[in-house]
């Protein structure tokens, strides 16, 4: 577009679509301009709904999962095997598992995945917490749920030897999962499959 024929508060909300991962600079002008059209409401119910995600959620003291209370209903739930703890990479994995309703442990959210090549370190995720929470000595099996991916393959073999000197039972999802895949795109029956056969490590 030509520099002066869209206004700055129009190139500003563009240039803040481009940033969410997924969205290019076409996709983010047509989000921009399907606001404009006369849809104030929608913009402004959106504006309303990103200004209580910033102002109510935080993530969990426990688990690390987003919550808008702390702890969160999972781990505050005491009908929950809480001697049964599944770690996954992010929010979105822990949703994809409680989908298939038939987990009933508690969760350790990471935050990511190691990728050093990105730039994401062991002290970049929530490796050291979950560390505590086994020391602590109430936690009888980890299911380690990292994706099946390089990424979450490195993830699971690291966690398992740090986790190795804990005394703890270490079990990793069965390969149900397609390779390279994400856990929040598989379904119930898959992810069921892949609880149900998880492996000793």
């Amino acid at each position: 577009m030509a520099q002066g024929a869209v206004p700055p508060s129009v190139t500003q909300l563009i240039e803040t679509f481009s940033e969410l991962p997924g969205i290019g600079p076409k996709t983010a002008s047509r989000l921009a301009f399907h606001l404009l059209r006369g849809r104030s409401e929608l913009a402004l119910r959106l504006a309303e709904a990103l200004r209580n995600l910033v102002e109510n959620t935080r993530f969990c003291s426990q688990c690390f999962n987003v919550t808008e209370q702390d702890p969160c209903p999972i781990c505050a739930d005491p009908a929950r095997d809480h001697g049964l703890l599944c770690v996954v990479e992010e929010p979105l994995d822990l949703l994809a598992l409680e989908r298939t309703d038939q987990y009933r442990g508690v969760f350790h959210v990471l935050n990511g995945a190691l990728s050093p090549m990105e730039g994401i370190f062991a002290e970049d995720l929530r490796i050291k917490e979950l560390e505590l929470r086994l020391a602590k000595g109430d936690i009888r099996e980890v299911i380690l749920a990292t994706n099946p991916t390089s990424e979450g393959d490195y993830t699971a073999a690291y966690l398992l030897g740090r986790l190795k000197s804990s005394r703890v039972r270490v079990t990793r999802l069965g390969r149900g999962l397609p390779v390279g895949g994400d856990l929040e795109y598989a379904d119930a029956v898959t992810l069921t499959r892949a609880l149900e056969s998880r492996q000793e490590l």
